[in-house]
């Protein structure tokens, strides 16, 4: 089982400094709104690779008033992780430590996987495709941790693309070129998510019925259909190169790539009822969604190949009755990995009994409960 037993702030977000000493139980903090709850569930997103649950750029992280950065060290089974930012006044960068030594942000991933869920991601399935498309790659990413930096190659090659389309005149030889990488790139992420994609349903399907509905799940993309179907990485290479190819003039027109991964959807049928997550209730939507977070920790954890993973779910006790909670807590702990859950008072926290910590955050200070 993977747990935090250790976390260390330093002038990160509200906090100057804190100190957690854990006992691998699931943690749970309760305060006030403001008290920086959520600040110290960021904070944990940021020992894995990418920028975190709030996406925030490293100089936000910062707590006001403080002019060198910020850290955050965490003790992992018994494997000693360091991040933070480091500037000298002119540069900033992110630095990584892993027992002290200096290392990668790809090499978090082999030492932790985290998932979670925030008020924020509530509107996922009455939002746009970029919304659900955004949700469902913080998904893959978790499973597999290079979709991240195959989807930062994509992005790259398709500003190129997009720039040169603005022009009004392309360069084949050029165009080419740019178009290769992103062919490249886009089959990579179409890949991944196919796979990622069959075994979140598969663990949809192997969860209990209850309380969380399960939902069927499917990509809208022709890259990663062809990858559900079996298609081979040249196979999907190629047909991604021509569509690129021969939509120049039509994407010259709109100044923008009007095809690729880039566009992809995510769609969810509520199970139960038939009817897409879109239609569904609000609180159909929101217990779906967290059948879908279950899901995709169990997954991870069925998967030998890495850590089993920790969970952040902020404020999500708040919306269930006291069955919901109970059942939910039930199903933290049978997955075997670390939650930590936010909530404003200590009681939504009752049903977990003797499974977890609990401490009281109040301005930037935690007291265990």
């Amino acid at each position: 089982m993977t747990a935090l037993t250790r976390l260390r702030l330093k002038d990160f977000r509200n906090y100057e400094t804190l100190g957690l000493d854990l006992d691998g139980r699931h943690v749970c903090l309760y305060g006030p709104n403001g008290a920086g709850k959520t600040n110290l569930l960021e904070a944990v997103s940021q020992l894995g690779p990418g920028r975190g649950l709030r996406s925030a750029t490293l100089a936000d992280l910062t707590r006001h008033g403080a002019g060198t950065g910020w850290t955050v060290g965490a003790t992992i089974d018994d494997r000693r992780i360091g991040v933070g930012l480091e500037t000298d006044g002119t540069t900033s960068k992110r630095v990584v430590r892993i027992d002290g030594a200096p290392s990668q942000a790809s090499d978090l991933a082999e030492l932790v996987r985290i998932v979670w869920l925030t008020p924020a991601m509530d509107g996922v399935f009455r939002g746009g495709a970029s919304d659900r498309r955004r949700f469902f790659d913080r998904q893959v990413m978790a499973h597999i941790p290079a979709h991240g930096t195959a989807a930062a190659r994509y992005e790259r090659a398709m500003r190129e693309r997009n720039a040169l389309l603005e022009r009004g005149h392309v360069d084949p030889a050029w165009a080419d070129a740019i178009e290769t990488r992103m062919a490249e790139a886009g089959t990579e992420i179409a890949i991944n998510r196919a796979t990622v994609l069959d075994s979140l349903q598969a663990a949809v399907n192997a969860r209990p019925e209850g309380y969380f509905p399960k939902g069927d799940l499917s990509l809208q993309g022709e890259a990663e259909a062809a990858a559900a179907a079996g298609d081979d990485f040249k196979t999907i290479f190629e047909r991604l190169s021509e569509t690129y190819r021969t939509g120049r003039r039509r994407d010259m027109a709109a100044g923008r790539t009007l095809t690729g991964p880039h566009r992809t959807d995510l769609a969810v049928i509520h199970r139960p009822t038939g009817m897409p997550a879109a239609d569904a209730s609000t609180g159909q939507q929101k217990a779906l969604l967290i059948g879908l977070i279950l899901a995709s920790a169990a997954a991870l954890a069925e998967n030998g190949d890495g850590p089993s993973p920790i969970l952040l779910l902020d404020e999500a006790a708040a919306h269930l009755d006291a069955d919901r909670r109970a059942a939910l807590f039930d199903e933290l702990t049978a997955l075997g990995g670390q939650a930590w859950l936010t909530g404003t008072e200590s009681f939504l926290f009752e049903a977990f009994g003797d499974r977890a910590q609990r401490f009281d955050i109040r301005d930037g200070e935690a007291i265990a409960g």
